[in-house]
């Protein structure tokens, strides 16, 4: 990806969101573009991230908010348009990488079933035979879909694992051989890019904002019960649990 594709954008800022967790997430199970919906725990933290969102520096004067149409992503992005009062922007273009004959299988199953595809897989590398996408064209669609945006200060964009890892590295830059420099994000883990100059900078990766603890509810000292895990913001501190399937492309 050129860097004038790229820069070719109407927001110098984007908040690159992945939607909360789904069953399939929590069990393991690939979806690319199937379409299941949110779990209990996915809406719950739909729901607690939006208000940390908006906190950043959101206003309804300077910010879209564009999503999926997967139901997954588009309900995810409807609690952060529900507290900012801005409209939801749908776009089949930002939904998740499709993974041919995986859709729909656990990753013991793609193991047993296609080895060596799957090893290709946990390297980074092309997955031949697969069916489905190439990363390239899935970074290619995700820019399309932003070019298209109005103009305004900053994009949320609400979108998959797969396809949010692609458009980070197109934006960054960076090619096949540095795939997964970065780690994946979390269900409800956002990352924000911001314009400077000739390039785009990653300000922060895989904020998470936690459930607290019952015990940690009511703090003396004032803070807040739910804060944003700014403190796991990283590929290390925030990695998405094993079994989800959908966050490592």
């Amino acid at each position: 990806m050129t860097a004038p594709a790229a820069l070719d954008l109407p927001v110098p800022r984007l908040v690159v969101w992945r939607h909360g967790r789904t069953e399939w997430n929590a069990t393991g199970r690939f979806q690319g573009q199937l379409d299941p919906p949110l779990d209990a725990e996915g809406r719950a933290q739909a729901a607690r991230t939006a208000p940390h969102l908006v906190a950043t520096g959101l206003t309804p004067e300077t910010t879209v908010v564009v999503a999926s149409d997967l139901v997954r992503a588009a309900d995810t992005a409807t609690a952060l348009t529900g507290v900012l009062g801005v409209p939801l922007r749908l776009d089949e273009r930002l939904r998740e990488h499709g993974l041919g004959s995986w859709e729909g299988l656990t990753r013991d199953e793609v193991a047993e079933r296609h080895p060596e595809q799957y090893a290709d897989w946990l390297a980074g590398r092309a997955v031949p035979g697969r069916g489905g996408e190439q990363s390239a064209d899935v970074a290619r669609r995700a820019l399309a879909a932003l070019r298209d945006l109005p103009p305004a200060e900053v994009a949320v964009v609400v979108t998959h694992g797969g396809t949010a890892g692609r458009l980070i590295e197109a934006l960054l830059e960076l090619g096949p051989q540095h795939r997964r420099v970065f780690g994946p994000l979390a269900n409800c883990g956002w990352s924000e890019l911001a314009r400077h100059g000739e390039r785009w900078r990653l300000m922060r990766h895989n904020t998470v904002v936690a459930a607290v603890p019952d015990r940690l509810e009511g703090r003396a000292d004032g803070r807040p019960a739910t804060a944003p895990a700014d403190a796991e913001a990283t590929p290390e501190g925030a990695a998405p649990p094993a079994q989800d399937a959908d966050a490592v492309h």
